[in-house]
């Protein structure tokens, strides 16, 4: 028994989905967007007074399995279309940059040449560094997978390192430190 897909997922006003129940194809439409997303085609949606719950077909372990994945992605559709999704991301480091124009993020690590990444169109990305503090990178968009995927791919190329702190880390993340040598004495 999935207790993350008995929950129901809350449709706001200004929300409509369509469910294609030969191909399995889920659409959620919204003020910010347009998101779709393939589920197994047994399985229904049921609205009842704002309200979107999924059904499982049966009690088979492959169908347990997938009830409440399917029902977070759902959520997760209809939560983007609503509100979207934001990561931050600062680089912590003596002379780290971060520009952005264009969808195009130009990024100073500490290595020889710079780095230009180029972000998908369906997220906008921007940079800002303020005077005596870490440049900080925004990450926008409505899907939450495409957003993590972007940030984990800006955030793998120079990862925190746990003596210094040097790297690129999201706001507020807590860094493990590690004693160097002159803890040894």
């Amino acid at each position: 028994m999935s207790r993350i897909g008995k929950k129901p997922i809350k449709l706001a006003s200004g929300i409509s989905y369509t469910f294609d129940q030969k191909s399995g194809e889920v659409t959620v439409k919204g003020p910010k967007g347009e998101l779709s997303q393939m589920i197994d085609p047994s399985f229904k949606l049921v609205e009842n007074e704002g309200e979107l719950t999924v059904e499982r077909p049966s009690e088979q372990k492959r169908h347990k399995a997938m009830h409440g994945l399917y029902r977070s992605l759902i959520n997760n559709m209809v939560e983007g279309v609503t509100d979207g999704y934001t990561k931050k991301m600062e680089l912590v480091g003596v002379g780290y940059k971060a520009s952005a124009q264009n969808n195009v993020l130009e990024l100073s690590l500490g290595y020889s040449h710079n780095i230009w990444l180029a972000v998908p169109e369906e997220l906008s990305v921007s940079a800002e560094t303020e005077k005596g503090k870490n440049p900080v990178i925004t990450l926008q968009g409505i899907d939450k997978q495409l957003v993590g995927q972007v940030a984990a791919k800006i955030r793998s190329l120079r990862k925190v390192e746990p003596y210094k702190g040097k790297g690129i880390r999201f706001v507020g993340e807590q860094i493990r430190r590690k004693a160097g040598k002159q803890a040894a004495k």
